[in-house]
Formats: C-alpha cells, sequence, structure tokens
C-alpha cells in the first residue's frame, strides 16, 4: 500500500493530502500516474533547473514520485517530429525499467489535415510499438499495461485524425495498445478507444477571473459519462490548480491552488462514484512538471501561503 502525500506547509484543510493506492490496478483504490513533460533544457521552453536529458534527474525524479505513491509518468510525445522528447522518454524508459517504476506515451495528435494526420499518427504509433512497447523493445518491462496490454493515451488537437484506419492498422499486432482518449471520443471512434481520462479545465463554467472554478462540474459529468461505460476504462483527474501566465501560449486562465485545497478536492472526487465494489482503475495527476502552465507537483513544498490563497512553490533549482 503507497500513499500520496503533498505537503504545502499550509495550514488549511488539504494542506497534506495521503491518498491510498495499490500499485496494480484495478484494486480497492486508483493506480496513481502524473503526467510529465520531457522538454526542459532544450531552451525552447522555460528554463527549471534541470534538462529532462539527465540522468541523474530522472532518477530523483521517480524516486520522489515513488515516495509520493506515483507508480507511473504518463510522458507528453510528439514521436520522431520532436526528437528531443523522443530521446528523454526513451532514456526516462530506460530508468524506470531499473528503478521497477512504469512510463506510458501521451501522444499528441498533429494539426496536420485529414490523411496527412492519420499518417502521422499511424507513423507515431508504428515507432511507439517498435521501441517502447512491442515484443522487440528492449525495456517494454517498464510500459504501463492494464491486463496485459500496453495503455497509450491521446491528446485530440486537429480533429483530422482517422481512429478507424489506426485501430485496423494496429489490430494484427500480438498486443495492440488500449488508446485512452481525453473525455470522450468522437461517436464515429468511439470503438477504437478503450476509455477516457479527464483533463484539468474549469468545465462548462469556464475560466472564473479570480480562478476560483476548479471543475467540480467537469468531473461530476465526466464520472458520471464513465459510469454509463462500464466497458470503459476511466482515468479520473486531479490537479492542484493552473495559471499559464509563464507559457508562450498563455490566455491567463486561472484555477487557484487555494493553499492545497484544490489538490485535495480533486483527488478525493472520484470517491463520489467509486468504492471497493466498483474501485476506479487509475488517477491522473495533471501534472508532475509543466511549470509553464502552473500544475506541477514536483515541487510545491511551500512554507506560507499568498493572500490570494495560492501556495507559494518554492521555485529552486537545487536537486
Amino acid at each position: 500500500m503507497a500513499l500520496f502525500m503533498l505537503a504545502t506547509g499550509c495550514t488549511t484543510p488539504g494542506a497534506h493530502h495521503i491518498l491510498q493506492q495499490n500499485t496494480q490496478a484495478p484494486g480497492l483504490y486508483p493506480k496513481l500516474l502524473a503526467v510529465y513533460m520531457p522538454w526542459f533544457g532544450d531552451h525552447t521552453h522555460m528554463e527549471v533547473g534541470y534538462s529532462s536529458q539527465d540522468p541523474g534527474v530522472l532518477r530523483k525524479q521517480i524516486q520522489q514520485a515513488r515516495h509520493m505513491g506515483i507508480s507511473a509518468f504518463v510522458v507528453d510525445w510528439y514521436g520522431e517530429k520532436n526528437p528531443y522528447s523522443d530521446h528523454n522518454f526513451a532514456l526516462l524508459q530506460q530508468i524506470a525499467s531499473e528503478s521497477h517504476f512504469q512510463v506510458a506515451l501521451l501522444y499528441n495528435e498533429v494539426l496536420d489535415e485529414d490523411a496527412q494526420a492519420t499518417d502521422d499518427a499511424i507513423a507515431a504509433v508504428d515507432e511507439a510499438y517498435k521501441n517502447y512497447f512491442g515484443p522487440t523493445a528492449r525495456f517494454r518491462d517498464a510500459y504501463l499495461t492494464y491486463n496485459g496490454r500496453p495503455m497509450m493515451f491521446i491528446f485530440p488537437k486537429g480533429g483530422h485524425v482517422d481512429w478507424n484506419r489506426l485501430r485496423e492498422h494496429c489490430n494484427n499486432w500480438g498486443t495492440p495498445p488500449l488508446l485512452i482518449y481525453k473525455d470522450q471520443p468522437p461517436p464515429q471512434f468511439a470503438d477504437d478507444f478503450a476509455g477516457s481520462y479527464a483533463w484539468v479545465q474549469p468545465g462548462p463554467g469556464g475560466w472564473a477571473p479570480d480562478g476560483s472554478n476548479w471543475g467540480e462540474a467537469y468531473l461530476d459529468s465526466f464520472y458520471k459519462t464513465m459510469q454509463k461505460h462500464p466497458d470503459k476504462i476511466a482515468v479520473g483527474g486531479a490537479w492542484p490548480g493552473f495559471d499559464d501566465s509563464a507559457a508562450k501560449w498563455g490566455l491567463n486562465r486561472h484555477i487557484q491552488s487555494a493553499c492545497g485545497k484544490t489538490l485535495d478536492e480533486t483527488l478525493n472526487f472520484y470517491e463520489r462514484y467509486y468504492d471497493s465494489s466498483r474501485p476506479l482503475p487509475f488517477l491522473l495527476i495533471e501534472t508532475w512538471n509543466d511549470y509553464e502552465e502552473g500544475t506541477a507537483v514536483e515541487r510545491r513544498t511551500a512554507t506560507d501561503c499568498g493572500n490570494d490563497g495560492n501556495v507559494k512553490t518554492n521555485q529552486s533549482t537545487s536537486h
């Protein structure tokens, strides 16, 4: 039995969160995952004090994540279109294998039109099968699976991939991946996906100017929808807040951390819908280290809170 503990140093409820969870899924508690960004150090993203291709950093991150009860990193990935991140995923998987940890891919759909987007997606899943989770992949023991099949998360963007064609392409493999879509896939592709995952957002109420909308209505809708589809894998979502003011693409969107309460609320929300008779298989923390959108839990070890109720996170560059 593992524990997820995030010490923010606050005195408010939710400041110290503990989530019990089993190391195997399904179980009484969800297996805890965290989204991981592998691109730091290439100078196209903000400087965070470390390189994502430093083996020492990766080992420390895995050790820290395991101590917090996290069993796997779900890694943002663009295939060979982003060689830097692709290389870093390979290195992370190797170290995960040595450390008895797990990793999975979060494939970002390209923005190309129609046929090209599908071709790119097929090329990416071919690479993943060959290098990361197929029978010839050297460190496939570290790849996250469910009932013996590798899980591949999909982040939709352009909406131009023909998932029917991709699914047909993979079906002849000995162990085709289980594709997990963000929220609900388009109806014409519903049968191509084994499940859905929730993603950090405020939901139907939109982004509140003061960041007070942390996504309660959205998570309520996500879990209720997944309960209507018991044949699908449900991957719940949890986040400590959101602030994209540091991102080049930022739109001044905010979700207050509320001195740890937002993380506490989102981590526990699934309990309204799942219990020991029908456990939630996975819970995805969003994110481990996305500092550009203010969702990182990696360094949330603050000693006090600001006047706005947000945690002042430690931005020390030492690891």
